[in-house]
């Protein structure tokens, strides 16, 4: 399979989902492009493409369908973002004040009736229909604009009906101030606030809604806005200031302390803490010493220090989480395909909704007619713009998967945000994602010796041992900084222990069958703690002399602190958790009664195990896969989601559709909450943009004006039109409060 790149685009005059599904079609039309997805909130394509394809043809499939494009790459800089963002809402600002400074007079004068008739001074009121033209062309110029280029490409877009309808009343005005009498009396009205008013409106609205769509993208902003403009490099045995652009793989930087780490790399002279929780979520510093790896954007605790770059660019993890989470802010979940497959037809539908309102009034309306027909159809163009449809999905998306990263759940694509919210079952590997991944001493019981002795003795044996206990034994020597003696004549004992010569004394450390081979004597009560131990998933070990038993040490892999809070949780979200583990029977159950599982798949080997998800998939179960190893990675990619522990091997993550920072399950629950909050977010969005067409369309074609004698204002529709895209997307951003249950 050839190699592939995923590349984003910038689209320049997208303002409607009807736009979204012509871009995302002349993308997908390019040859060699694999996917293309298109988001109306941030104005972004996504492309998953050849390596060797350039962005050129991309830009050029997007031009030729009326819209323009320029590549996005690297970690954007905020303030540039900021100041463009701020520059455009100005804009659209001046554009609101002109219009509805123009359109002012003209709306009072419907109460007031300060300026002459029509027909008595046409003069002034050809003035007033060209300055109005001046007013459309300054502050509407983008609508024009936008309509002509969707004309040539035949289509039609929200700037079409804005066009159709604004335009028309300002041609209906001019052609009865030039001609009055081919109208009725009753007829005889220019229409030319109602032009600008709606201009006016509609860069309002446009306007609030960029300012509250700024608001969303918070999160992502956040994160690339945390690595510093400039790193202290050492060169020449000189510390000089560059910017981080220029930062290559191998220079040494010094770190103060309360700085930012500028990019990746390993601590090689000094020490300190460093606060990770923009990657992980988690609030407590880690100690970092010679030889740990650093994350550019972490923050520098009271220590200074000396580390070398080895990872720079967009290989650093914080672009690598950035291009993660903008991809998967890019990405359409099944509801959003839905409803921009229904946004393609709505425009045409609506033109075609107006005609038929113009031919209804015009055939069966009352005098005057053709007054009756412009406003009628002028409404309906107006107030059906589906730019709250468009909105709907994407924008609710954003907030959501960056709701998400703040806890340290990085989510790779939109569908798996939707599906996590139908989970009915999560599987749990244990090694690594309920237990700690790696064996620990947990328990020392004192015979004929102390604790320290027992310690120091196993220590000085093991330290010649291979056996993956012994690194627990050592480690928790070098933690309490032990002497541990020289062991000499050393000797393993396959399948039982090891033995030696340690300070002059013969030393036995191992099971039972090495007690008994030896000639130790154990007590009833010493072979009941041994089995006692052994059912509680921990590895008994006997350290004796060549006279009686000193002491036992246990080690195990413990269970994580929140394992049994977390599974708690999903318990009591209606989820049926599966403990599935390569581990013997007795092991995986005694883990498995420590944390409150009752449905344990044991002894399963590595290739089976997405054959155990695919069963229980088959009986009809939505499945959560919860894994780190790259014997998970298979299940990962089977279940459907598939979530990696973040201190998991890069493989599981790969093959995950989220990734938990923290390396806890807590993560699976704040990921299904979210998930659920932001489907719920996504519906209410709809909901809204749904029942607002329904209601309004008819409405503005005048259905009530037979039975009430109500037809709604043309201006009326446009503040309408402008609001519902607002209140969208402040819908949206009640999701930036959000707060997962057992979160302060």
């Amino acid at each position: 399979m050839a190699e592939v790149q995923t590349r984003r685009l910038a689209i320049d005059g997208m303002r409607c989902a009807g736009c979204v599904s012509k871009v995302e079609a002349a993308l997908a039309g390019v040859p060699g492009v694999q996917q293309a997805s298109v988001n109306l909130a941030d104005r972004t394509a996504t492309v998953v493409m050849p390596l060797a394809m350039q962005d050129k043809a991309l830009i050029a499939a997007v031009q030729a369908v009326g819209f323009d494009a320029q590549p996005l790459s690297g970690i954007e800089n905020v303030g540039d973002m900021q100041r463009a963002e701020a520059a455009h809402v100005r804009a659209l600002g001046l554009r609101f004040v002109v219009a509805a400074l123009a359109g002012l007079p003209l709306f009072l004068d419907m109460f007031l009736h300060f300026l002459p008739e029509l027909v008595e001074a046409q003069a002034v009121w050809l003035l007033i229909g060209l300055g109005t033209l001046a007013v459309m062309v300054f502050s509407g110029r983008h609508f024009y604009i936008g309509a002509w280029r969707a004309f040539i490409h035949h289509s039609a877009s929200m700037d079409t009906l804005i066009a159709s309808g604004t335009g028309t009343a300002w041609l209906y005005s001019m052609i009865i101030t030039i001609h009055p009498e081919i109208v009725p009396a009753l007829g005889r009205h220019a229409y030319f606030d109602a032009a600008l008013t709606i201009i006016a409106l509609i860069n309002l609205g446009q306007a609030l809604e960029v300012r509250a769509r700024g608001k969303t993208s918070e999160a992502i902003r956040r994160l690339i806005g945390l690595q510093p403009d400039t790193a202290r490099v050492v060169r020449g045995g000189v510390e000089i200031d560059v910017p981080v652009a220029e930062v290559v793989a191998g220079d040494v930087i010094r770190v103060r302390p309360g700085e930012k780490i500028p990019v990746d790399g390993e601590l090689s002279e000094g020490h300190s803490t460093v606060d990770e929780s923009m990657l992980t979520g988690e609030p407590m510093a880690v100690t970092k010493k010679i030889g740990d790896s650093l994350v550019g954007g972490t923050i520098n605790g009271s220590g200074s220090f000396l580390y070398r770059a080895t990872h720079v660019g967009a290989d650093m993890v914080l672009a690598r989480i950035i291009d993660m989470v903008k991809n998967a802010q890019a990405s359409k979940p099944r509801i959003g395909r839905i409803v921009d497959k229904v946004a393609g037809v709505f425009v045409p539908t609506i033109l075609i909704l107006a005609i038929i309102t113009a031919l209804v009034w015009l055939n069966f309306g009352p005098e005057p007619r053709l007054s009756f027909a412009l406003v009628t159809t002028m409404t309906v163009l107006i107030i059906a713009c589906p730019c709250a449809l468009g909105l709907a999905t994407p924008i609710s998306l954003i907030v959501g998967i960056g709701k998400a990263a703040e806890y340290g759940i990085l989510i790779r694509k939109g569908e798996s945000l939707e599906r996590a919210s139908q989970l009915t079952t999560i599987v749990l590997d244990k090694t690594g994602t309920v237990t700690e991944g790696r064996p620990a001493v947990t328990d020392m019981v004192e015979r004929h010796a102390s604790e320290f002795d027992i310690l120091a003795l196993a220590a000085a044996l093991e330290r010649h041992s291979e056996h993956p206990l012994a690194a627990a034994v050592l480690q928790l020597a070098d933690a309490r900084k032990l002497d541990v003696p020289a062991c000499e004549h050393f000797s393993a004992v396959s399948g039982q222990g090891v033995t030696g010569m340690v300070s002059g004394r013969q030393m036995y450390l191992g099971n039972e069958k090495l007690m008994q081979a030896f000639g130790v004597t154990l007590s009833d009560d010493d072979r009941q703690l041994v089995r006692e131990l052994a059912l509680a998933a921990k590895t008994p070990m006997l350290l004796a002399d060549a006279k009686a038993l000193l002491g036992i040490l246990a080690i195990a892999d413990p269970v994580k602190q929140d394992s049994r809070q977390a599974i708690a949780r999903m318990q009591a979200m209606g989820l049926r958790v599966v403990m599935l583990t390569g581990d013997r029977r007795e092991t995986a159950e005694a883990v498995a009664a420590q944390v409150g599982i009752s449905e344990v798949l044991s002894e399963v080997m590595p290739e089976d195990k997405d054959q155990q998800v695919a069963r229980l998939q088959a009986s009809g179960e939505v499945v959560g896969m919860v894994g780190d190893g790259i014997n998970d990675a298979p299940a990962l990619s089977r279940a459907d989601v598939g979530f990696a522990i973040g201190a998991g091997t890069d493989i599981a993550i790969e093959a995950a559709d989220m990734t938990l920072m923290r390396s806890s399950l807590d993560g699976v629950v704040i990921a299904i909450e979210i998930s659920k909050a932001t489907l719920g977010n996504i519906k209410q969005n709809l909901f809204g943009a749904f029942v607002y067409n329904s209601l309004g369309i008819p409405v503005a074609a005048g259905v009530l004006y037979p039975l009430l004698g109500i037809l709604l204002n043309p201006m009326i529709a446009g503040a309408a039109m402008a609001m519902s895209s607002v209140t969208v997307v402040t819908n949206a951003n009640r999701l930036r409060r959000f707060k997962p249950g057992g979160i302060k």
